[in-house]
């Protein structure tokens, strides 16, 4: 097991991603509760030249942020804990784990991080440690066969192709809770809607207006 210190191996992950990049020690303003291992917001605020907008879009560490839905998902959990409370909990594309830490608060008897990018589960693991839970990672959803309670997925919906992960989820657990920003006219029976919140990408990417709008939906 490679024993470095969690700092040092993220911000070898992330520059990776753009070689003068770095990690910091961030508090979630939307939930306080939580901080995170996150891009420095200013390595993300200057011109990019070609080489690295190409290196981004090879590597974009989506560990490295906090998402919209994501920051949502968490602030939700802990403020209505008995949606996760003594439940077996996997969060699927986990990426910092924030929903899986916000689940541990709220009291979840067991919560499994999944994702499939080994930087993500480092990541993971950096923050768990951070703010002092524990929970299990897990790097393929399909094939993890243990009986699930509730399955969370936060901004995981960015690509067409993911939508069949819909019908996974239920296949998987006997509740799924999603977070979305990105899909319109989500019409997916029998996920129903239940909320609607406005949030932002921590660091923030000055998103546009309609992706800082989540919409969370329940089956």
């Amino acid at each position: 097991m490679n024993q470095k210190p969690f700092e040092q191996r993220l911000n070898t992950a992330i520059q990776q991603m753009l070689h003068d990049a770095s990690v910091s020690v961030q508090t979630l303003p939307q939930c306080p509760q939580i901080k995170l291992w996150l891009v420095e917001p200013g390595a993300m605020q200057r011109p990019f030249t070609q080489d690295e907008i190409v290196n981004i879009q090879n590597y974009p560490a989506y560990w490295a942020f906090c998402w919209a839905s994501g920051q949502v998902l968490a602030r939700e959990i802990l403020a209505n804990p008995h949606w996760v409370k003594d439940k077996k909990v996997m969060d699927f594309g986990a990426g910092s784990g924030v929903v899986a830490i916000a689940c541990r608060i709220a009291g979840a008897r067991e919560v499994i991080a999944c994702d499939i990018d080994a930087d993500a589960l480092l990541s993971c693991e950096a923050n768990a440690e951070l703010n002092k839970v524990n929970y299990r990672i897990h790097g393929d959803l399909f094939a993890f066969n243990e009986d699930l309670d509730l399955l969370i997925a936060a901004d995981v919906l960015y690509d067409k192709a993911n939508l069949p992960l819909l019908d996974v989820f239920r296949n998987k657990a006997n509740e799924v809770l999603v977070a979305d920003s990105r899909v319109k006219n989500f019409d997916f029976p029998p996920y129903q809607a239940i909320g609607r919140h406005e949030s932002f990408t921590v660091p923030d990417l000055d998103e546009l207006d309609e992706f800082r709008w989540v919409n969370l939906y329940r089956s």
